[in-house]
């Protein structure tokens, strides 16, 4: 009989939540590096240099990846023959963990996990309860698996109950283009077959602990159905030519994993979830001789890759910037922005949808007019920072708001991640605004160009808040010009375009 203290596994829920806010997987780390120098797409290509490039920092400087740090996800294999010192549930233990890691003063988690979902949707301010699935297993130590999950690419899962006999590699290729670039690629897919429903996305989640292997797999061959159909998801996927953040080009997915279980004669159960760019996830064993330790990697295992903007790339006055000068903006050109933009996303847009519709205004201090709007919920700041690693959140979700702050607000334009829907296009070529593309996944980077930050309204949403940043530099992409150029659309079917004839060729 194995004795395992709670002090033990709430102190390596705690420091493993840490590590891997600021360690990428090593081997997710080489896959990207492998996607890096394989890549044609220049806008791909230089996304995925900054997402490497910010990896290596925060594991320089021990900060967050990702402005999202996730809500928490572990999975505890419990041997038969263990025992517990101590008077808290298992479920308790990693709450306890999950709270002294996401307040930890030299590097604090952004608290991101809300309290009653379908009504107030308060912030539970430490980021509890984890999400904990608990089995008992045969031995007598007890293995956890632990992941921080964002929720740009956890919005993003699909779900399906499929015939027996339809083909899951032909759903999962029409799911990608559905979900668009909010997941954040390149990253992996966690795919669940079998069993029932919930069980299916329980495997997905659980797959996406795996590490990466489709390359050894590739060169090994498949030896087993799942392996297959691995390697075929794989090929397909990246056919469609999506690439880095949506931007078009060779590589949309690093890995696909799959999990399986036995299921009824008259289903087929099937969920797909994706990893971002920010793929966070850690791996220990406790054996009652202590709390368990994570070796941190060597710096020297992070590749040397540099980013500059290229030949024609426009630095950009904000302060300044004209409706004129921004029409001559086109889709793709890089821009390196400087002045100031003021932030907001869900519940500052709903606060003011609501203030606007009581003929209150919007809050004093505030005015938006000819400004530009940064979809972001930073980390808090320590020591010298000014703000915490401050990416751009999914854009999709201020879809529905964009009229109302283009018509009644008066923004110039908007800063988010991924791609706009199809009327939110429309909107912005109608008022003749630009929607501009920060790189999902490189959060510690583009902070370093915020040079100022301060809270200008709703101080009590927390990360919600609505900021005014002074930057430096920022880079961005146009992603939607005033024309309604679209590079969500053109790249990835450009790039489709150009896979398929140098397929044809091969």
């Amino acid at each position: 009989m194995t004795v395992i203290r709670k002090e033990d596994l709430i102190s390596s829920v705690a420091d493993a939540l840490q590590y891997i806010s600021y360690y990428h997987p090593l081997d997710f780390v080489k896959a990207l590096e492998k996607a890096y120098h394989k890549e044609e797409s220049k806008a791909a290509k230089d996304a995925i240099a900054q997402i490497l490039i910010n990896s290596r920092m925060c594991a320089e400087g021990h900060r967050p990846i990702c402005q999202d740090t996730g809500i928490v996800t572990c999975f505890v294999n419990i041997g038969m023959n263990v025992q517990w010192e101590g008077d808290m549930t298992v479920q308790e233990m990693v709450d306890e963990g999950v709270r002294q890691a996401y307040t930890n003063s030299e590097n604090p988690l952004r608290k991101s996990v809300l309290m009653d979902p379908a009504g107030k949707r308060v912030n539970s301010k430490d980021n509890t309860p984890a999400v904990v699935h608990i089995n008992m297993v045969p031995g007598d130590k007890v293995e956890i698996k632990i992941a921080a999950k964002g929720g740009g690419s956890e919005n993003k899962t699909k779900m399906a109950m499929l015939n027996p006999s339809d083909d899951i590699a032909e759903w999962v290729e029409k799911m990608i283009p559905v979900m668009g670039a909010g997941w954040c690629p390149p990253g992996m897919l966690g795919i669940g077959v079998g069993g029932t429903a919930e069980k299916s996305a329980v495997l997905a989640k659980e797959a996406l602990m795996d590490d990466i292997d489709i390359y050894d797999l590739m060169e090994r061959g498949p030896q087993n159905a799942e392996e297959e159909l691995r390697l075929e998801i794989f090929k397909r996927v990246n056919k469609l030519g999506i690439g880095a953040q949506g931007l078009g080009g060779l590589t949309t997915v690093v890995d696909v994993k799959i999990k399986s279980a036995p299921t009824h004669a008259a289903s087929k159960p099937v969920c797909m979830i994706p990893n971002c760019a920010a793929t966070r996830h850690a791996h220990f064993t406790l054996d009652g001789s202590g709390p368990a330790e994570l070796t941190p990697p060597k710096l020297e295992d992070w590749p040397e890759i540099a980013w500059e903007a290229g030949e024609g790339t426009r630095r950009v006055n904000l302060d300044t910037v004209t409706e004129e000068e921004m029409r001559t903006w086109k889709t793709g050109e890089t821009l390196l922005l400087n002045g100031k933009i003021l932030t907001g996303r869900d519940a500052a847009h709903a606060r003011i949808q609501s203030m606007l519709k009581n003929g209150e205004g919007l809050p004093d201090g505030v005015d938006f007019k000819g400004k530009f709007i940064y979809y972001v919920g930073p980390v808090d700041a320590v020591g010298d920072e000014v703000v915490g690693p401050a990416g751009p959140t999914t854009s999709t979700r201020m879809d529905k708001f964009t009229d109302m702050m283009l018509d009644e607000v008066g923004i110039m334009g908007m800063i988010g991640k991924a791609d706009r829907g199809a009327a939110t296009v429309e909107s912005i070529k109608k008022h003749q605004s630009v929607y501009l593309m920060a790189v999902g996944g490189a959060a510690y980077l583009v902070a370093k160009a915020i040079k100022k930050a301060k809270v200008l309204a709703f101080e009590e949403l927390g990360m919600e808040a609505i900021y005014e940043f002074e930057v430096e530099d920022m880079p961005v992409t146009v992603a939607v010009d005033s024309t309604g150029g679209n590079v969500h659309q053109i790249g990835p079917d450009t790039w489709k375009v150009k896979i398929a004839e140098a397929e044809a060729k091969a």
